[in-house]
């Protein structure tokens, strides 16, 4: 079980800095010593992959890659791959990512890093991108091929590339990776570059004694690397197309139920091979991260099968996924099981012991505990072995669910609580941070007490969101100090210790 503790949830896009969406330089290191004065010992983040339809990091052009928006142009001119005088084209919003402006902007200095990369004008070796290359084969070379036809296409998704690139057809991949060559190789650099400045900003955080949690969304999205790469893993026709989506069927809160049209694994197919496929994935993002939440972990015992014609969830069948046996590979593959599993939301009993057999934590969400007193997002229904949350990115922010609660479920709050409430983010953090879960998480935006203005993202809503950036004057001492208290108050200080990655 992990130790008692505590952490915070920010993604890195929502740092601040000069360059239109926070990346992995020096305001990143300025967060970890942020995370430290404050006594947390967690840094949540979302996935780091590249993102595709929504800018969504849960619709990844692949499930390995990195997200080369992130690049810090400060730490590409610590390298010598940029001028010293590098500035933007423009200024940016300092509140909100554009990820229409941002994403040129970042492309733009990837290609002159990778040409001044080419011309020796660096202190990179190329030996180390060479031996990243050879390292990361088994699914850098698909995945820079794939995006480079994608872009050779004019960014068209995967399911209308022409036959016989979409099915791999060896003469038409031939001939694009001749073409293509020099594309191929700076998609590359760029994952080379993600990964060595990663890689560094980790290290830091270790020696902070802060500790990584990541995200490992269930599926994968029907635009990517990995459907293209491995067809035989996922449920697909002879055109490469799926047979059936993911998605949730009708319930209270929605009459169509959720279409996520995300393909579904051939599960059989996974079983055969040993589940090479998962067992690559958890490996690469344990060398990210310390602790994985598994997205949608439901799925992993059923998943809802929707036919591929269908516009709504409707007309769809529970599925039976792999169960344990998915588990017992991975943790006889990496040595463990260090995860953390999303069960919210409708938990049939065979999820809820499936998880408490592999012995994982589950999660708890407070935004989501008012009601009777046997709802076990209530804190006193807990079982130590759980991370506790005030909210997640896909809820509104504390005081923006609070605004707009009722009188009664005010009253209700107030009740539980033992007094009025006049911040309910702090008292949601100080009910999370007092409960017995063993992990407690609050999203950056609850520490500000911001509004609805400052949500995440809203599920459903195809555009606008993943935007939310911070401001470094938004901290100040009270505020690190009272996190700080808080989390000593509470038990959730972890001890010193020696910090070893993997």
């Amino acid at each position: 079980m992990i130790e008692r503790t505590a952490g915070l949830l920010l993604h890195p896009t929502s740092l601040p800095g000069p360059f239109g969406i926070g990346d992995l330089g020096p305001m990143a290191y300025r967060w970890v010593d942020t995370l430290a004065a404050m006594k947390q010992s967690w840094w949540q983040i979302l996935p780091l992959g590249p993102t595709g339809f929504g800018d969504s990091p849960y619709q990844s052009y692949s499930a390995f890659a990195g997200s080369v928006l992130l690049l810090s142009p400060e730490k590409l001119i610590e390298f010598g791959l940029l001028p010293k005088d590098f500035a933007p084209p423009h200024a940016f919003d300092p509140h909100r990512v554009d990820f229409d402006l941002v994403t040129p902007f970042k492309l733009a200095m990837l290609r002159q890093a990778w040409e001044q990369f080419r011309a020796g004008h660096s202190i990179v070796p190329q030996s180390e991108f060479d031996a990243y290359c050879q390292r990361e084969a088994g699914w850098l070379d698909d995945y820079a091929l794939f995006m480079s036809i994608r872009t050779e296409l004019s960014g068209s998704s995967l399911g209308i590339w022409p036959k016989e690139l979409r099915t791999r057809q060896p003469e038409a991949l031939a001939a694009m990776e001749q073409k293509l060559a020099a594309e191929i190789l700076q998609q590359k650099f760029g994952q080379f570059l993600f990964d060595q400045q990663w890689t560094r900003l980790r290290e830091y955080a270790a020696s902070k004694q802060i500790r990584l949690i990541g995200d490992i969304p269930i599926f994968v999205s029907a635009d990517s690397a990995d459907v293209w790469a491995n067809p035989s893993q996922f449920l697909l026709d002879e055109d490469g197309h799926p047979t059936v989506v993911a998605g949730v069927p009708p319930d209270y809160f929605s009459e169509d139920g959720q279409h996520w049209g995300n393909p579904l694994y051939n599960w059989p197919a996974m079983a055969a091979d040993g589940y090479r496929w998962w067992i690559a994935r958890v490996r690469a993002a344990l060398r990210q991260v310390d602790l994985i939440r598994f997205d949608h972990f439901r799925g992993f015992v059923q998943a809802w099968n929707i036919p591929a014609g269908e516009t709504t969830a409707r007309n769809g069948a529970w599925v039976d996924g792999p169960g344990r046996v998915l588990f017992d590979a991975i943790s006889s593959a990496v040595g463990g099981l260090p995860l953390l599993a999303e069960d919210l939301g409708l938990i049939t009993p065979d999820v809820i012991a499936l998880r408490q057999e592999l012995g994982l934590p589950g999660m708890r969400v407070l935004q989501f505990m008012l009601g009777e007193p046997d709802n076990f997002y209530q804190p006193h229904n807990y079982d130590p072995n759980t991370a506790c949350y005030t909210g997640t990115h896909d809820n509104d922010t504390s005081a923006g669910w609070y605004a707009l609660l009722s009188d009664k479920e005010r009253y209700e709050l107030a009740e539980y609580v033992g007094h009025k409430v006049t911040n309910p983010a702090r008292e949601l953090i100080r009910m999370a941070w007092g409960s017995v879960a063993a992990l407690a998480i609050a999203p950056l935006q609850d520490v500000f007490a911001l509004g609805s203005e400052a949500r995440m993202n809203v599920p459903g809503q195809p555009s606008g969101n993943w935007q939310w950036r911070f401001r470094s004057e938004q901290f100040n001492a009270e505020i690190i100090k009272w996190m700080a208290q808080i989390t000593a108050r509470y038990a959730r200080v972890m001890e010193p210790a020696d910090s070893q990655l993997p």
